[in-house]
């Protein structure tokens, strides 16, 4: 909740496989959102989790209840 509250950003799980630009290019498409950045960091369980920061301030949070985190 602190990402998308503070950081503008929002964590997905994604497949090992996916690289950074298959991600961002996922992400636009399903959500019509820029993307600003990608991040991605593999747990020590073996989950791939993907940090998308969105270009439009407050987005994280609107993109969020699409998708029905709140």
């Amino acid at each position: 909740m602190n990402l998308i509250d503070q950081n503008n950003e929002i964590a997905f799980v994604v497949s090992r496989k996916a690289n950074k630009n298959s991600i961002k290019a996922a992400f636009e498409d399903l959500y019509e959102e820029k993307v600003e950045r990608v991040n991605t960091h593999i747990t020590p369980r073996g989950e791939k989790v993907a940090y998308i920061k969105l270009v439009e301030p407050e987005m994280a949070e609107e993109v969020a209840v699409k998708i029905g985190v709140f």
